[in-house]
């Protein structure tokens, strides 16, 4: 999947024609029909801002796809009830699309029932799904990809609509974190290397999975011990390293940053090294974006050069 871009695309060379879709009729009203909810909004679901899910026909893709998406993003699902793969795809979409609050919009498509409408898309295979925001298909995909992908996919989305949304909480990672607080660290190691063997260079797994690091190294250590080591010995350099991991979990990481900088200015060969990669270790606890992150990067590139 790519991230979707108004780009020069198969979409935006005018591949998907919808001008069949667009009747020069008036749109229908949106008003609820006796006895049942709107056509296009399936019984349960609240038209407005908090629908989330809507069974779509060719009959209302005009209004609730493509007159919808003018204001918010809508992804297309085209599925049919035979199709083994759509079963295991259709539910996570429906989840995050609940999780979305109305920030954006999934529309259902049972090709069985509407062929012409997978023709106009040049659906091949199922499931396949398009993104269309402003009246135009912009991105899309077929068959199964996993949920961290799903999500990232649909951050894009929400990017190239104008919606700037708080990205949903992702369970793995409350799971991870719940195990690292209770002192868990095989159970956390195991959730953490899980969601980035999924979702390679996730900042907040690498960050979780460094810090458990961070604990095995310190253990039951001493403080006071351990500061008292690195006092009286500045060349020694594992007493530093323990030193400043202790800093690091006692809120002091940037005196930890300082302090390994300087024994990087006065180490060479391996223990310049070593001292390095622990230095950069203890930034990945932190993460990229931490002020104090960046200004010991600067110092450890003077420190280096």
């Amino acid at each position: 999947m790519s991230d979707p871009r108004i780009t020069s695309s198969i979409f935006t060379r005018g591949a998907v024609d919808l001008s069949a879709l667009r009747p020069s009729a008036p749109a229908r009203s949106a008003a609820p029909t006796q006895g049942g909810p709107p056509a296009g909004v399936p019984g349960g679901a609240t038209p407005g801002a908090g629908v989330a899910v809507i069974d779509v026909t060719e009959a209302t893709f005009q209004s609730e796809v493509l007159e919808r998406s003018l204001s918010t993003p809508v992804v297309v699902d085209f599925w049919a009830e035979w199709c083994e793969p759509c079963k295991q795809l259709s539910p996570v979409l429906e989840k995050l699309a609940a999780e979305g609050g109305g920030a954006w919009v999934l529309a259902k498509v049972d090709v069985e029932a509407n062929p012409r409408l997978a023709q106009m898309f040049r659906v091949q295979g199922i499931p396949m799904v398009f993104a269309v925001v402003g009246g135009q298909p912009i991105d899309a995909f077929s068959g199964v990809v996993p949920e961290a992908q799903l999500r990232q996919w649909i951050q894009a989305v929400l990017k190239a609509g104008g919606v700037t949304v708080e990205p949903a909480g992702d369970p793995r990672l409350d799971e991870a974190d719940d195990a690292l607080m209770v002192g868990d660290l095989d159970a956390a190691e195991a959730a953490y290397r899980k969601i980035l063997a999924e979702t390679p260079a996730d900042a907040a797994a690498e960050a979780g999975l460094a810090q458990v690091g961070l604990v095995r190294r310190v253990g039951g250590a001493d403080p006071v011990a351990v500061f008292a080591a690195a006092e009286a010995n500045h060349d020694d350099v594992e007493a530093q390293l323990l030193a400043a991991d202790v800093e690091v979990l006692s809120g002091q990481a940037e005196a930890a940053y300082a302090r390994l900088v300087a024994l990087v200015r006065r180490t060479a060969g391996d223990d310049r090294e070593k001292a390095r990669q622990h230095l950069v270790s203890l930034f990945t606890v932190a993460g990229p974006d931490d002020p104090a992150v960046a200004k010991a990067r600067r110092a450890l590139a003077s420190a280096l050069f």
